[in-house]
């Protein structure tokens, strides 16, 4: 008969643990890709639209190719080298991110920063190198306009920074 008498608020228990909401299983609404870029209207240019839905943005590995932007990587590289300031007064070394989107148009918004050191830790770079870098990126201009089946597509571009001392030492893709 005891083992009867605890079964019951066992039961109970087990019973009233099914029927509580439990926050952790909720469903959350996730990204289609991880570092997809959505609209923030703190940061982003209001003036920058997509041609298409967020979700028909192709990744950069959709695409196969690197920066294609007109005048190839040579005349992307002088626009950074001709504009850079280096900032030399902090030790300043590592890896910049810019991460963007290039519209059916042409032109870049959403940029987004990811920053770290030479060993991919988390580093907060100068604020007047992140500011240079990401004036400058906004001021090209010349992206190439790619195409799906005869249609403009948007596309997500990168570029990458290796710093060293303040100076940039080279710019990746």
């Amino acid at each position: 008969m005891n083992k009867h008498l605890l079964f019951i608020p066992v039961f109970i228990l087990t019973l009233s643990g099914c029927n509580s909401e439990n926050k952790i299983f909720e469903k959350t609404e996730y990204l289609r890709w991880v570092g997809d870029i959505e609209h923030d209207s703190k940061i982003d240019n209001i003036d920058f639209k997509l041609c298409n839905e967020d979700y028909q943005v192709l990744q950069y590995f959709n695409i196969g190719m690197g920066p294609v932007y007109k005048g190839e990587k040579k005349k992307l590289i002088n626009a950074f080298n001709s504009n850079f300031e280096p900032v030399t007064e902090k030790k300043q070394n590592g890896w910049i991110r810019i991460r963007f989107i290039v519209n059916c148009e042409g032109h870049a918004g959403r940029f987004r920063i990811l920053q770290s050191d030479n060993n991919y830790e988390d580093f907060n770079f100068d604020r007047k190198i992140i500011t240079q870098l990401i004036e400058i990126a906004k001021g090209i201009e010349n992206w190439e306009i790619l195409y799906s089946e005869g249609i403009p597509i948007d596309y997500y571009m990168y570029l990458v920074f290796k710093i060293s001392d303040g100076h940039i030492l080279e710019i990746l893709p």
